[in-house]
């Protein structure tokens, strides 16, 4: 079983699950908690990183189509496993906190609940606006 939420390295509490790094770098600022996993399969590439939220979108969801859920959900799966927990926080950078900012870690959720119907809730300050539900 998996449970997967999304935050950003500055809001995440350890309460809330295992962190997951999905950047392609780490964060240069000191953690108030141990990231030691990182899955970088979903980590955006540069060549579209800082292109409109259409285009970065398309390109992204293209990549995660050619992963595909199977593989995701095998990897996050390890990860679980290894840390005894079925609550993962995918983590990266930006901040949601002002409607109508996006990122990479909300369309992974969006695409991941198209394809396996599993709502992956945000844990940060803008959580009532990505579905926030209880945590398990």
């Amino acid at each position: 079983m998996l449970t997967l939420f999304t935050n950003r390295f500055q809001a995440f509490q350890p309460p809330q699950g295992v962190p997951v790094r999905i950047t392609l770098g780490a964060p240069r600022f000191k953690l108030p908690y141990s990231l030691t996993h990182s899955v970088r399969e979903l980590a955006p590439r540069r060549d579209y990183l800082s292109q409109p939220e259409p285009v970065f979108t398309t390109a992204y969801r293209a990549d995660l189509d050619q992963l595909g859920p199977e593989s995701i959900a095998g990897r996050l799966g390890q990860i679980a496993e290894a840390e005894g927990d079925h609550r993962l926080v995918l983590l990266c950078f930006e901040d949601l906190a002002e409607p109508g900012l996006w990122c990479h870690r909300r369309i992974f959720a969006s695409w991941w609940k198209d394809l396996t119907g599993d709502v992956v809730r945000e844990l940060g300050p803008m959580a009532d606006h990505y579905e926030q539900g209880t945590l398990l």
